[in-house]
């Protein structure tokens, strides 16, 4: 299958779980993975020390369906010391590391619904923080590790809402009748950046913490997708099909001067930055079939159309 077809297929099959998700929990089930993750692999990047720790004191957590039930995952960025941190029948989904790295949060449906779940970065003493009949995915902290952004279809729509981090304080922030969703918190915490349909098509929005003066930066006909803030807060990495197929692009947080970082033939997703910013990951289906790929950015300039050939992780 050509990625182009891939794409394709995806996009159809995106449609129709939409069209399903009031319906039962299976149809339910294929929205939260195909339409936010593409049934392949989520991906962040956990530092165990500081947010200068070198690239090989990073781990990087993926969930996968590698042994037919979807677990979450931490590998080193060579690909080696593969953990299964989860090991439950369910799914586990969604992983999101704390800012100090002690927690993961994530999406399970060990409960019955797809709720919200924390637990030790070495998958002990896992917690349930949400209790709702409906789906609440891609959960995402605040950089002072005291708040939790997710996005929940608990109204009937899929919103943004944030909540403490033992799972009090719930607020909607986006209340809006379009789907929004995939919430990123900038570095300073300040702002966060998500996608919504607001405008037809799926567009990056940049908010206030506290949901406030929304605001599309991409503005684009084409497909905007999994938004993520470079460390220092001054860029936003983006997923987006405005040169015929999904490739990862840079761009100011304003917007400004978007540019195609991997220039591939084949389709790109779920950029993340290491924490000291040196390295990119991301998914990529170039070689058939979607895997996790790292680029070093060191001595490599972002101004350029293309950043030369990733590594597999």
């Amino acid at each position: 299958m050509t990625a182009k077809s891939l794409k394709r297929r995806m996009r159809y099959l995106n449609t129709q779980a939409i069209r399903y998700i009031e319906d039962s929990q299976e149809p339910r089930l294929f929205t939260l993975v195909m339409r936010l993750i593409l049934g392949v692999a989520s991906l962040l990047i956990l530092s165990q020390a500081s947010t200068q720790a070198h690239l090989d004191e990073v781990k990087i957590l993926f969930h996968s369906n590698r042994h037919a039930n979807y677990e979450i995952y931490a590998t080193d960025t060579h690909g080696t010391n593969l953990v299964n941190l989860t090991n439950h029948p369910k799914v586990d989904a969604f992983p999101a590391p704390s800012p100090d790295g002690k927690k993961i949060a994530f999406v399970s449906n060990r409960g019955g619904n797809y709720n919200i779940y924390v637990m030790n970065a070495d998958g002990t003493d896992t917690v349930r923080l949400t209790y709702h009949r409906g789906v609440e995915g891609a959960p995402c902290w605040s950089p002072d590790g005291r708040q939790i952004a997710f996005v929940s279809d608990r109204n009937g729509n899929d919103d943004i809402y944030v909540m403490n981090a033992d799972g009090s304080g719930l607020s909607n922030l986006t209340n809006h009748p379009d789907k929004d969703h995939t919430p990123r918190w900038s570095p300073d915490g300040a702002k966060i950046a998500f996608v919504s349909q607001r405008d037809r098509n799926p567009e990056i929005y940049v908010m206030n913490a506290d949901g406030s003066q929304p605001l599309n930066v991409t503005n684009h006909p084409a497909e905007d997708q999994y938004p993520t803030w470079s460390p220092n807060g001054s860029k936003l990495t983006f997923s987006s099909d405005r040169e015929g197929n999904f490739e990862i692009y840079l761009m100011d947080g304003d917007g400004s001067q978007p540019v195609n970082l991997t220039n591939d033939f084949a389709d790109e997703w779920m950029p993340i930055w290491s924490p000291d910013g040196t390295t990119l990951a991301f998914v990529s289906n170039r070689e058939g079939n979607f895997e996790i790929y790292l680029v070093d950015f060191r001595g490599i300039s972002t101004s350029g159309a293309g950043c030369g050939a990733p590594t597999r992780g």
